[in-house]
């Protein structure tokens, strides 16, 4: 960066506006899943506890963990208790991916917490550090065995075969996910650069044609069981590159082959 370059930190929308998630794409699965269409304001946390049904966990407001005095991610997993700040949509999210992955956040957690025990909380292990860009970044592409070899395409920045040559595999035989909260909370305001993490899962045939419900419980599960016994957050195939507003439907103007031709956006593969 020259000296005379200033970096631009993201700012989300100042204020709640249900049609920035009703008119686009990114946002369908939870407007889909949590009636965001009928908000006329923030859902607060008594909302958000209904959302979340019969889970152990429940939303608190963001003064409890003050009142409590440890750290974040200490304080959940001592308390089940999840502070959220009013009127904030990098935690309006975290609460909607809470309710959608709660096996694999409490998962999340707990593996911080261990982390943490070994390390001290000023040194952030590599563990803690992937779990966090997971958390954060993160897209899950569930790919069904016949669409399984976008998983090295996408590997390789291959955008061109896999979004454009072979776009008709998109949500045929691969059904993405957002996991990170942060990737929905800039898909607010979309720009082009928005890259999240790809994290790569093995799916049924005829997965993509799920219910909701029962697509992101059984990726929950999934998560779980991988992050939990396979180090998945440690391989270096996994949490890859992926720039989001290239996914197919997900943008309306990716509609056009052109869209791909930015390679500042669509980076190749640097040589090793």
């Amino acid at each position: 960066m020259q000296k005379n370059e200033v970096k631009i930190r993201f700012t989300p929308p100042p204020a709640w506006c249900s049609t920035l998630l009703t008119g686009n794409p990114l946002f369908n699965d939870l407007c889909r899943q949590f009636n965001l269409a009928g908000q006329p304001q923030w859902p607060g946390v008594t909302l958000l506890n209904q959302w979340a049904q019969n889970a152990v966990f429940r939303f608190v407001d963001n003064d409890a963990l003050a009142e409590d005095g440890r750290y974040y991610e200490e304080c959940i997993y001592a308390t089940q208790c999840i502070p959220t700040r009013k009127d904030n949509w990098h935690d309006f999210f975290g609460a909607l991916i809470w309710c959608l992955f709660p096996k694999t956040k409490a998962l999340l957690n707990q593996l911080h917490i261990a982390e943490i025990a070994q390390h001290g909380l000023k040194q952030r292990s590599k563990l803690r550090n992937k779990l966090t860009l997971f958390d954060e970044c993160g897209v899950v592409l569930c790919l069904e065995p016949a669409a399984f070899e976008h998983a090295e395409l996408l590997r390789q920045h291959q955008w061109q075969q896999s979004f454009v040559v072979k776009r008709s595999d998109w949500w045929q035989g691969i059904r993405p996910m957002i996991f990170g909260h942060a990737m929905y909370e800039m898909a607010t305001a979309p720009f082009i650069g928005l890259t999240s993490k790809a994290l790569f899962i093995e799916v049924p045939a005829g997965f993509s044609q799920w219910p909701l419900t029962a697509a992101y419980s059984f990726v929950d599960v999934k998560l779980h069981e991988q992050i939990a016994n396979e180090a998945v957050l440690l391989d270096n195939q996994q949490l890859t590159p992926l720039p989001l507003l290239g996914v197919p439907r997900w943008y309306n103007d990716n509609e056009t082959a052109g869209f791909y031709h930015n390679t500042d956006y669509f980076r190749p593969k640097r040589p090793r």
